[in-house]
């Protein structure tokens, strides 16, 4: 399993939680390898040259199909280079500031924002990660004026904004549920259109201050396009019996990963949707790599 990011972000986590019992299920010894670079196009790029035999996967989210708007020049095609394999589930993320920053809503930091445009940092998990989109979405939206900080994963960025060096940060639920009551970060929102199971007490960003705010990500395994159904369908199966085992389910709960087993063809369906939502979000949120 490649995973386009660096060691610590929820796909590097997500893939070494399964890689274990996936490996069981599929009878073959199974690694997982970061390969990170340019917001995840690096390792990506490479999973759609490797062997379609179904021996080689990419663990994808929001930011694979976020690529194909963000980025002018691809070596890829993120719909038509790839095989879904199986989708495993969905997961928030969570607004995060530096408690110095004067907000304890998205209405106060917003506010705040607009009355210091350009003074503020977020940091991110680097370009084209949908920490950086989340974000970036959110200030478009907003029409506030906040510095983009690129870094190579989640944890990184969260402890940029604990050393109070950038003064926001958009992680996903994994990232944030440790930090609930952590004097050092405070939470403002949940980026669902609802709020999360795992941090109830904690609102939306639409309903706390910028109605409209939704983003969220998917997870699962993509292959090489020309991958035989047979091969997709063996890993398919393997996943499928992963989403029914109770202490794959503990894991995923933990991780803040809501865990949804859906078909292929289905998957497939939900990617094409995702990808014109997410072009939507990069075009809103005015951000653009060349």
């Amino acid at each position: 399993i490649v995973v386009p990011f660096a060691a610590g972000g929820v796909q590097d986590i997500l893939a070494r939680s399964i890689s274990v019992e996936l490996a069981a299920a599929l009878g073959q010894t199974l690694i997982v390898e970061n390969r990170a670079g340019a917001g995840g196009t690096v390792g990506t790029a490479q999973v759609a040259k490797m062997d379609a035999d179904g021996t080689a996967m990419v663990m994808a989210a929001a930011s694979h199909n976020i690529a194909g708007s963000l980025y002018s020049k691809l070596s890829y095609d993120p719909q038509k280079d790839y095989t879904p394999y199986a989708h495993i589930g969905t997961a928030s993320y969570v607004l995060m500031i530096h408690p110095d920053v004067p907000a304890k809503s998205v209405t106060e930091f917003i506010r705040y924002a607009k009355a210091n445009p350009g003074k503020m940092n977020y940091a991110s998990a680097g370009v084209g990660s949908a920490t950086h989109l989340a974000m970036a979405y959110f200030c478009g939206m907003a029409g506030i004026d906040v510095v983009h900080i690129p870094l190579k994963a989640t944890g990184e960025a969260i402890n940029e904004v604990i050393s109070g060096r950038a003064q926001a940060v958009i992680a996903a639920s994994i990232g944030a549920l440790a930090f609930a009551k952590d004097s050092r970060i405070r939470l403002l929102g949940v980026t669902s259109l609802k709020r999360s199971k795992h941090i109830p007490d904690l609102p939306s960003i639409a309903e706390s201050g910028l109605p409209g705010y939704e983003f969220d990500s998917w997870f699962g395994l993509l292959g090489p396009a020309a991958t035989p159904i047979s091969a997709a369908n063996r890993i398919y199966d393997a996943v499928g019996r992963l989403l029914n085992d109770p202490i794959i389910l503990e894991r995923l709960d933990k991780q803040g990963i809501e865990p949804r087993a859906i078909s292929n063809a289905d998957f497939a369906k939900l990617l094409s949707v995702d990808y014109q939502r997410m072009a939507q979000v990069v075009k809103t949120s005015g951000a653009k790599v060349e």
